[in-house]
């Protein structure tokens, strides 16, 4: 570890020295016009960042290019230099395993011709002679991208042809750590190419984990490089080299959003989760309003502080005092929460921030989701002028339930518990709330963020985190305003919480044009996928999911090692429980010869111990139990998994029962392991599986996925925050 933490030293101050002669680089391709660099601009920048190319040089003429191969030695290539044509083969511009003078000499003419016919107004510079990389190496791609989300990431996949077929690429926020890089070598399905496969030697891993560090520096110290593309890459047991470097520039990074301190946010966030009064711009006396149905929410709820009602007509409103001007409200307020049309918001909102109102939450459409993005960014000019924090526009409002608030024109929900819910969209929120219901989900808070003008992911994450009522954090989200600050919250709040996100678009936008093979691969949910796993959030595939690993999260212990073993009533079950496991990256247990003994003293001989154990559907309840028992008394199993299969010896109430009796006991005495199971049966099971998890078995009926996969996102989560 020292010897690598000084080689990035190293490469630190070699870039930090060389880091004028780049700029100057990027200046002169600037004044002349050029997004694109030339072959010898892109070996200036490597050799400045230690990134190793194969020797070469620049040839003018015939003559130079046989000179040139003559001292590199070798096979060499020939490329056509031209700021007007970046890609080279397109144009017939390359030659390579050229290794006598003739040949040289014969492709020099034949390159520019190529290169006239293909753009006759380009300028050619000359014909790159380069040493053609050793044979046997593996190529594989290294690269950088911006991406409008996350700002500069760096990429590593399969290189060649394989990487526009094949498209194994993962991405790392950059500057990428050595930890990071690592990651990446083994975050691709090929994985196991680089350790070598059928007798192939494995790649040198360190040399190239080294590469994707300092591409990903490259890229983050100058805002104007939007895309970097080593392709291909040769990565060999001898180190790497980067046969070809192309470079893109762009405009510099966008205008940065305003950004809080964690010491801002929490303020704000408390006083919109937690407030001591709350103001109604825009309440009605009349039922089927908005402004009526957010005020009786308020009232009907049961929350302690104040509520103002606010409207231009005043008098009184459900038995309150209503106001004719914010101005006119009691100083102290925490949150004014707006039910009035979109054009009447602005000079509202002017009056919230004179009054020193912290929090505007903004439930009126009308602004930037129809086009209206200059009235959208005129709430957030006013909002900045006075400090005031906005959630929304075009939200259902929110639900605090600890604090017996319901700020919302929804139905109410006030079954308090340790999960917080956020969605983007009104009808996610919606389904949030029926799921919530159905379930008898407990919940923290319920939280629309709409546009997110400003209130975002990542405030109520920082918020979240410290809050001591939630437990799991569940986020639907179409987009990210601020990537990386939703990165930086997630990665704290993973060390205490599991944060599951559903991001929607999964399969929507696809690549971009762009200008590299890089950029052609960072399509916007792949750069999602790759970064939120980086942050250590779980991704759920689908609504239903984030929705049951949200709730299951909590209720399941910590696993404290990674073996899981099956126990099971049937042997179709098992084999499908077993599938589950490997799909949701669960390792299930070789089981001991001693433990796989006393399996066999109770379960009937035409039964089966291993993993999974097939006890059969015949036994008594007295066998579920003892192969529980075991299971869990057995401190090399760390999780377990249960299949259930209701027959009338057994019935699915009396399973349920003697399950949650046993685990009860085991966790009092200090032995807490995940348990999950799965009900097969008639109708009863539906019932027995709410029995179970009321007590803290993740139980479902008519599923073997569902169980293991939320016990998968116990496990993902337990690695993220580094507890396995």
């Amino acid at each position: 570890m020292a010897d690598r933490q000084a080689v990035a030293a190293a490469a630190d101050a070699a870039a930090a020295a060389a880091t004028v002669d780049v700029a100057a680089v990027l200046r002169a391709a600037r004044a002349a016009g050029r997004t694109t660099l030339t072959a010898p601009e892109g070996r200036l920048l490597a050799d400045a960042y230690g990134i190793p190319t194969p020797a070469e040089g620049l040839a003018e003429t015939a003559d130079e290019a046989v000179a040139l191969a003559a001292r590199i030695g070798g096979p060499v290539a020939l490329k056509i230099v031209s700021p007007d044509i970046p890609h080279k083969t397109d144009a017939g511009g390359v030659r390579v395993g050229l290794s006598s003078a003739a040949e040289v000499r014969e492709a020099f003419p034949a390159l520019v011709r190529n290169a006239a016919a293909y753009a006759p107004k380009a300028r050619v510079e000359g014909v790159l002679v380069q040493r053609m990389a050793p044979e046997g190496g593996l190529e594989v791609l290294v690269g950088a991208v911006t991406d409008p989300t996350f700002g500069k990431v760096v990429a590593f996949g399969l290189g060649g042809v394989l990487v526009e077929t094949l498209k194994d690429v993962t991405f790392r926020l950059a500057p990428a750590s050595t930890e990071d890089a690592e990651s990446m070598l083994d975050g691709i399905r090929a994985a196991e190419v680089l350790r070598g496969v059928r007798g192939g030697p494995a790649v040198d891993r360190a040399a190239l984990a080294d590469l994707i560090v300092r591409v990903s520096r490259l890229a983050a110290d100058f805002p104007e490089v939007a895309e970097i593309d080593l392709n291909p890459v040769f990565a060999s047991p001898d180190g790497v080299l980067a046969a070809d470097v192309r470079i893109v520039l762009g405009d510099g990074p966008p205008p940065q959003r305003r950004r809080y301190s964690e010491e801002e946010i929490l303020a704000s966030m408390e006083r919109l989760m937690r407030p001591r009064s709350v103001v109604v711009v825009g309440a009605s006396a009349e039922p089927g309003k908005i402004g009526h149905a957010v005020l009786r929410n308020l009232l009907d709820g049961g929350f302690d502080g104040a509520v103002h009602p606010v409207n231009p007509k005043g008098g009184t409103i459900l038995g309150r005092t209503a106001y004719r001007s914010v101005a006119d409200v009691p100083d102290g307020a925490d949150v004014a929460v707006f039910a009035v049309p979109a054009r009447l918001v602005p000079a509202a909102l002017e009056e919230v921030g004179r009054k020193g109102i912290p929090n505007a939450v903004l439930i009126p459409s009308g602004f930037a989701e129809t086009g209206e993005h200059a009235l959208q960014e005129r709430l957030v000019a006013i909002a900045e002028k006075y400090g005031t924090r906005l959630l929304g526009p075009n939200i259902y409002g929110y639900y605090s339930p600890w604090h017996h608030l319901c700020a919302t024109f929804c139905t109410p929900y006030d079954v308090t518990g340790p999960v917080a819910l956020t969605s983007q969209s009104g009808g996610i929120g919606m389904a949030v709330l029926g799921f919530a219901r159905a379930t008898g989900t407990g919940v923290s808070a319920i939280v629309g963020l709409g546009n997110k003008a400003d209130v975002d992911e990542d405030d109520l994450l920082t918020y979240f985190a410290h809050d001591p009522h939630t437990r799991s954090i569940a986020m639907h989200l179409e987009d990210l305003k601020d990537g990386r600050a939703f990165v930086a919250a997630a990665r704290k709040t993973v060390r205490e919480k599991p944060v599951v996100v559903l991001k929607a678009g999964r399969t929507g936008a696809g690549a971009k044009a762009a200008g590299s093979h890089t950029g052609a691969l960072a399509g916007d949910d792949a750069v999602y996928d790759a970064i939120l796993r980086q942050a250590g959030v779980i991704r759920a595939p689908g609504l239903d999911e984030m929705l049951e690993y949200a709730r299951a999260l909590p209720v399941l212990p910590t696993p404290k090692g990674e073996n899981v073993l099956i126990v099971t009533g049937a042997g179709g079950s098992g084999v499908l429980l077993s599938d589950a496991a490997v799909d949701h990256g669960l390792r299930l247990m070789t089981v001991p010869d001693d433990l796989d003994a006393a399996f066999r003293e109770f379960i009937p001989p035409f039964g089966a111990a291993g993993n999974p154990v097939d006890i059969t559907g015949g036994e008594p309840p007295a066998t579920y139990e003892a192969a529980i028992r075991l299971a869990l008394r057995d401190p090399r199993v760390h999780a377990l998994v249960l299949g259930y299969w209701h027959t009338l010896v057994t019935p699915p109430m009396v399973f349920a029962e003697l399950t949650a009796r046993v685990v009860a006991e085991f966790r009092a005495a200090g032995v807490e392991k995940p348990v999950v199971a799965s009900l097969a049966g008639d109708t009863e099971v539906a019932e027995a599986g709410a029995y179970l998890f009321a007590r803290g078995v993740v139980a479902y009926p008519y599923t073997t996925e569902k169980p293991v996969a939320a016990l998968g996102a116990k496990y993902r989560w337990a690695r993220a925050a580094g507890l396995l």
